[in-house]
């Protein structure tokens, strides 16, 4: 079956840098669109960023754009996300997710799902 496993995840004061990794397995991976999503305590979960299969296409949501960039490796089965110039409206338990094919920006689009990396941005 899928298996996403996030990491990359920390403490980090506002304005600095993290890079979450996804490591994806059970799927042929350049078969699928991936996508990083989020949720802050009492929050929805949230539409981050998704990358179409090819790399070719990326989607950012509004709040992060300009910020953080998407980038995968279908050699190596991973998604990355570069998250810059952190705010403390960041901190959120970030997840990555896959779908095949195409890409869609709603958290119910997907079916595979990492368990998470805590992401925390001090003022």
């Amino acid at each position: 079956q899928v298996q996403l496993v996030e990491s990359g995840g920390g403490l980090v004061q506002a304005g600095g840098s993290l890079r979450l990794s996804c490591a994806a397995s059970g799927l042929t991976f350049s078969n699928y669109a991936m996508g990083w999503f989020r949720q802050a305590p009492g929050k929805e979960r949230e539409f981050v960023v998704v990358i179409s299969w090819s790399g070719d296409s990326t989607n950012y949501a509004d709040s992060v754009k300009g910020r953080f960039t998407i980038s995968r490796d279908n050699a190596k089965n991973t998604v990355n996300l570069q998250m810059n110039s952190l705010k403390p409206e960041d901190t959120a338990v970030y997840y990555c997710a896959a779908r095949p094919f195409r890409v869609a920006l709603t958290s119910t689009s997907y079916p595979s799902w990492g368990q998470g990396t805590q992401v925390t941005v001090s003022s």
